[in-house]
């Protein structure tokens, strides 16, 4: 097996039951002043039990008809009233929700008005009560979508001593490699949560992304790996330079093949990872995701750890989940500050209920040397209910995270071999590599049902690691049919691999 390929490629690419008898519902809820849809509202169809509405203002959910039969179903998203429907109202139609502007005074009574510094420091203060460290069990549905945009290829070919690696190559090399790339993950399961580590339970995942993408590279990898090996002696050495910088690598590590007993241990392994691929990467997805949260330690959203950066102002007041809450903004008040949003804090036990935010400011922005790197987008929801221990866990998080990356530097390969008479240099490559590409990473999480559960719950818990996510080369909307998922927006939809 050559290890040529997967470095060029690495360069390259720099159970839920279904209930017997269901019925579901499906609607979608819209502003009746400006038509839009109405996005990440609740949908409350039982105790404890609900759905949130898609970016797009769309909501489906399944109802046991053996369950008791439900008298209404209650909608409310911030800035509209609250209110009742019936199934039938609610059966393939449109939902208009009526705009309801925030109370500013008069509507609730306190034994002390306090100040907007005041509620902030409370919210400190009863940080270590309002967070659940508790052992919990929760039923998820998580959307991933990667969007990739190259903006420039450029390998700007200058000269080359090999025949096969002239320009007409870099330059095809660079018109196929996709300009857009659009990668959906779903999955639906339960999260089992204890003291930071996590456990999971994968009942079904979709996988939509086009396999041709992929292909093209490992495609590539064998054109480079056949033009280096006839081209290239074994015993000699490759010298790259970039710039200022210079790295000596020996070719016949390169090029040689692996001894059986080795090849056959990687192939191992590598099936091995096919297994439980799945299962791994989503708990890293989880990891990386909950870090994110505005009171853990390594998330990037200081306002609560740091408020003496930012300006807090008390807007008015608002009902979520029937409980009264301070509606706060918070902007920069120095040059330091990152972000910009509103929280909302219930006024019994100061509690952050939900939070909205986005950055004002690039979070990193790192240039040195023709290497350019940016994070320009984080932006999000979260929304916390309150748990049978009356501290609060993660309802559902919308959160957004854009990254900027560039490449403008030359590219010098050079083959030398000391076993040959006269010069040592062979071969020579010369490029200006002029590379753009912005990506940005969108995840929806939905926590359906929080329960708490004993310490030997999670310990005795196994995972199973041969679940696995399904291909799609384009959407299917009877995957999840029978299953209670936030609906999927429009790019999902029409999202399809063209036909070869």
């Amino acid at each position: 097996m050559s290890m040529i390929r997967p470095l060029i490629t690495f360069c390259l690419s720099l159970f839920i039951t279904v209930p017997l008898i269901a019925q579901t519902v499906s609607s979608k809820l819209v502003d009746a002043k400006t038509q839009k849809g109405i996005p990440y509202a609740t949908i409350q169809y039982g105790e404890h039990q609900g759905v949130i509405s898609n970016e797009e203002g769309l909501f489906s959910f399944i109802i046991d008809e053996r369950m008791t039969a439900l008298d209404s179903i209650y909608i409310s998203s911030m800035g509209y009233a609250k209110k009742g429907f019936t199934l039938e109202q609610l059966q393939d139609n449109v939902i208009l929700l009526k705009p309801k502007a925030i109370e500013l005074s008069g509507v609730y009574l306190f034994d002390k008005e306090l100040t907007v510094d005041e509620i902030i420091e409370k919210v400190k203060e009863r940080l270590p009560q309002n967070i659940n460290k508790d052992a919990v069990k929760q039923r998820f549905f998580l959307r991933k979508a990667e969007l990739g945009n190259i903006h420039k290829v450029d390998f700007g070919f200058e000269r080359s001593s090999i025949k096969e690696l002239n320009k007409e190559l870099m330059d095809s090399i660079a018109a196929s490699i996709p300009r857009n790339n659009h990668h959906y993950t779903e999955s639906l399961g339960d999260l089992y949560q204890n003291n930071g580590k996590y456990k999971l339970n994968i009942l079904k995942a979709a996988d939509l992304y086009d396999k041709s993408e992929i292909a093209s590279f490992e495609d590539l990898g064998s054109r480079m790996e056949a033009i280096f090996k006839e081209n290239i002696k074994s015993d000699s050495y490759l010298k790259i330079k970039s710039g200022i910088f210079s790295q000596k690598v020996q070719v016949d590590s390169i090029l040689s093949d692996m001894e059986e007993e080795q090849a056959e241990t990687v192939q191992n392994e590598l099936e091995k990872d096919t297994i439980s691929g799945l299962l791994d990467s989503q708990r890293y997805i989880f990891k990386e995701l909950l870090k994110e949260l505005y009171h853990k330690e390594d998330s990037k959203l200081d306002l609560i750890e740091k408020t003496r950066k930012y300006h807090f102002e008390l807007v008015g007041y608002a009902d979520i989940a029937d409980q009264g809450v301070y509606v706060i903004d918070f902007t920069p008040r120095r040059s330091s500050a990152d972000f910009k949003g509103r929280l909302y804090i219930n006024i019994e036990d100061f509690a952050i209920m939900r939070l909205d935010f986005e950055n004002v400011n690039r979070l990193r922005n790192f240039r040195l040397l023709g290497i350019t790197y940016r994070e320009v987008l984080y932006k999000g929801t979260m929304r916390f209910a309150q748990l049978l221990n009356k501290k609060y866990e993660l309802q559902f998080m919308d959160y957004s995270f854009g990254q900027y990356f560039a490449v403008d530097r030359p590219l010098k390969v050079v083959e030398k071999n000391k076993h040959v008479k006269g010069r040592r240099k062979q071969n020579e490559l010369l490029l200006n590599i002029d590379f753009r590409m912005g990506h940005t990473n969108k995840w929806e999480l939905v926590v359906f049902e929080n329960s708490l559960i004993q310490e030997p719950q999670f310990t005795d818990y196994k995972e199973d690691k041969s679940v696995q996510a399904t291909y799609m080369p384009r959407y299917n909307p009877e995957f999840w049919q029978g299953h209670t998922i936030m609906e999927p927006n429009q790019a999902i939809r029409e999202f399809t691999v063209a036909e070869e």
